[in-house]
């Protein structure tokens, strides 16, 4: 479970750094079509982090919760993507 921990805050930490980059990025170029681009690889790179580190909380869990539970939370992160990737 630690691990688990682990992974997910350095992700976390990895995907604020990201964010931080691409907002300095955006001020640097100062240019309205550099920060679309940046900003359209945010929309990917974000649901990826947030898979992986659900992937990485639900692993960590696997022994603690029912298939069940499981799969509702499976089934609210594709509900998450599909509203963001729409």
């Amino acid at each position: 479970m630690i691990h688990s921990v682990l992974v997910m805050g350095l992700l976390r930490i990895l995907s604020g750094v990201i964010e931080l980059i691409a907002g300095v990025l955006i001020l640097v170029f100062r240019d309205l079509k550099t920060a679309m681009l940046i900003n359209a690889f945010l929309a990917i790179v974000g649901p990826i982090i947030l898979v992986v580190t659900m992937t990485a909380g639900l692993i960590g869990l696997a022994g603690d919760l029912s298939i069940t539970k499981i799969l509702f939370i499976v089934i609210g992160v594709g509900f998450i993507l599909i509203g963001t990737l729409s």
